[in-house]
């Protein structure tokens, strides 16, 4: 499988993860992968899993905590967020302290809740961010609830 084959086939994976999201007209249903180097998933999570403020990438990043992850590919459908009222640490910030040099997404946040603006932070701190928006319309679509808000 080619480069962008993967990349379509585990954004489209965090996508049907966030499928599984309990439902919020407050929070956006996000999923997230991590896969390393040899294309092998190694986590995922998806938005309020485990508690109700989770987001996707940080569920996923906390089964992985303390592994090397320098190869690794992180996808989540909607991009990280860059600011939150739910918790301190925002999901760009926990992607960075992980070691994490790519991520993957489907859009960019829109401005429902925070001004967005996580993929620019990451790539200015030397991580590969890549769009795939022939995917973004599958992700906004498991958000109607709050982008028709």
């Amino acid at each position: 499988m080619g480069q962008s084959d993967a990349d379509r086939h585990w954004l489209t994976e965090a996508i049907e993860l966030s499928r599984r999201c309990p439902p919020s007209r407050s929070a956006f249903c996000v999923g997230a992968v991590v896969v390393a180097a040899s294309g092998q998933m190694i986590a995922s999570g998806y938005s309020r899993q485990y508690d109700p403020h989770q987001h996707a990438e940080e569920s996923a990043l906390s089964q992985v905590a303390g592994a090397d992850l320098g190869a690794a590919t992180l996808y989540s459908s909607l991009e990280p967020c860059l600011r939150r009222t739910s918790k301190p640490v925002p999901c760009a910030e926990l992607i960075l302290a992980s070691g994490i040099r790519r991520v993957v997404i489907a859009w960019r946040e829109p401005p429902v809740f925070q001004p967005g603006g996580g993929a620019e932070w990451l790539a200015t701190r030397g991580i590969e961010v890549i769009e795939l928006p022939e995917l973004a319309g599958a992700a906004r679509a498991v958000n109607q609830a709050v982008l028709g808000r």
